[in-house]
């Protein structure tokens, strides 16, 4: 089961899975599961699927070919053979060094971003697993695309660049294996002495990011393409980094402002709200961003209750384009137009840009204000400004829409297990087992309940409901109180 889907490799051909979405076929060729929990217990299967592979994927035919794929199964080949000496026997180690020169000469420049890093990361791994010249030279080549790349895709405050927790927990993942590597080839990198600095402050830096962006329950909030299941658990990575001698602590103050990936965490006894002030990733590979702009998520209790739909397909259907858009996310929709035009799958034409960032502390209140001019290009030029107050037991969320635009409809998306009740108009009560009761009053606009689907993982849709605020005038107040 790959993505919540199943499938069988009976022939050769099934290896392309042309029946299958590009996502899918790529996991199939990365053998994630050599390296999985209770791994070991299917290492005769492992063996046998690591040999067939390489029987019917020859070199350079198919999808396994491709960059990406060769640079996952690589790392992830190694990993099972530095685990299982006696698995690295000769054929082997000819396809794996096969794939090494075939990855060699095409590394994704192109494409930069987490690909690039993947590459690099590919070509570390084996110029440090082999020995002699070539291998030394990957070595060399992997390690200077890092030296250049880490201080571009991890940005100061720790967030990696693309401003995807599920991402970046994947990006936190390489660093901390490269750091391990050394660990097991210090040799290899008596040679990039800096490398293995940076990695380190990187890692302590990307620890504290997820830390914070991470819910009560111990996992991924959902802003751009996330879903759970994807990465290594945040408290695995934890775990993984206290091996390492690498801190992974993050002070949980009560307002905690990522400024330079662009979010917001705000803290209660009761509650964390985290917020999105965020552009939607680097300029020339946005990817994997949504047109969430000003959405925020919200737990109360350990019960998350606000959130963003999630991720549960890639590709170029309908599906993908209704998951990236602002409808999906828990913010202002004006004129039913995205904040970002999302397109094709993981393109994205004019951007949200968010200004005038504003945080404070006031006694108990802790308060956040921003604007983003992602909807300037409409008729009236509106700009959405929304601002966030938490106290002790609530959290009061002001929207406003300058321009006077035709329609401006606030969005609270709710978790499968919040149920919802109306008791007048723009007043509701909120459910679930952990949480109790807790209400939702909306002032300023009218409010009804819709159906819609929440994607907590890939290849997975739940039925949820959504909380629509049509705002009267370009202004409504929404306050959810939980004490």
């Amino acid at each position: 089961a790959l993505l919540g889907e199943t499938g069988d490799i009976d022939t050769p051909e099934d290896w392309q899975a042309a029946d299958r979405d590009a996502l899918w076929t790529y996991h199939l060729h990365y053998f994630d599961d050599l390296n999985a929990e209770k791994a070991d217990a299917r290492d005769e299967w492992h063996r046998a699927l690591v040999d067939r592979w390489i029987a019917e994927n020859p070199p350079g035919r198919g999808v396994g070919w491709d960059a990406y794929p060769v640079s996952r199964r690589m790392v992830n080949w190694i990993k099972w053979m530095m685990r299982h000496p006696d698995a690295a026997n000769q054929p082997r180690l000819d396809s794996l060094a096969v794939q090494a020169r075939w990855l060699d000469r095409r590394v994704e420049h192109h494409l930069r971003a987490n690909h690039l890093f993947a590459n690099a990361k590919a070509l570390v791994f084996a110029g440090a697993f082999f020995d002699g010249p070539e291998a030394a030279a990957w070595f060399a080549r992997g390690a200077s695309i890092l030296e250049r790349e880490l201080p571009e895709q991890v940005l100061g405050d720790g967030g990696q660049f693309e401003r995807s927790p599920m991402y970046h927990a994947l990006a936190y993942e390489d660093v901390l294996d490269i750091l391990n590597l050394a660990r097991a080839f210090p040799a290899a990198f008596e040679v990039s002495k800096m490398l293995l600095s940076d990695c380190a402050d990187a890692a302590t830096r990307m620890g504290r990011w997820l830390g914070v962006m991470r819910h009560p329950d111990g996992e991924i909030s959902f802003f751009n393409d996330a879903a759970v299941g994807m990465a290594p658990a945040p408290e695995a990575l934890f775990d993984y980094a206290g091996r390492l001698g690498v801190s992974a602590v993050s002070a949980h103050e009560r307002l905690m402002c990522l400024r330079d990936s662009g979010y917001v965490r705000l803290a209660s006894d009761e509650a964390v709200a985290l917020l999105d002030v965020a552009p939607v990733g680097p300029d020339y590979q946005p990817g994997h961003a949504h047109a969430d702009t000003l959405s925020f998520e919200l737990s109360v209790r350990g019960q998350r209750v606000v959130v963003n739909s999630g991720t549960s397909l890639y590709g170029t259907g309908s599906e993908r384009q209704r998951q990236r858009g602002t409808a999906a996310h828990s913010t202002v929709c004006i004129d039913d137009a995205d904040s970002s035009e999302v397109w094709s799958g993981f393109r994205v034409a004019r951007r949200a840009r968010p200004f005038d960032l504003i945080t404070g502390v006031e006694g108990d209140e802790l308060s956040v204000r921003c604007s983003h001019d992602g909807y300037r290009r409409l008729s009236g030029r509106p700009v959405h400004t929304r601002q966030w107050r938490m106290g002790q037991g609530s959290l009061r969320v002001t929207d406003e829409v300058s321009g006077r635009p035709a329609k401006a409809v606030a969005r609270f998306h709710l978790h499968p297990d919040v149920a919802v009740h109306q008791a007048s108009s723009g007043r509701f009560r909120l459910e679930a087992p952990l949480l109790g009761s807790i209400r939702l009053e909306s002032d300023g606009g009218s409010a009804s309940v819709h159906e819609t689907t929440y994607h907590p993982r890939f290849g997975k849709s739940l039925p949820s409901r959504c909380i629509e605020v049509l705002l009267d005038r370009g202004r409504c107040h929404t306050t959810i109180r939980w004490s």
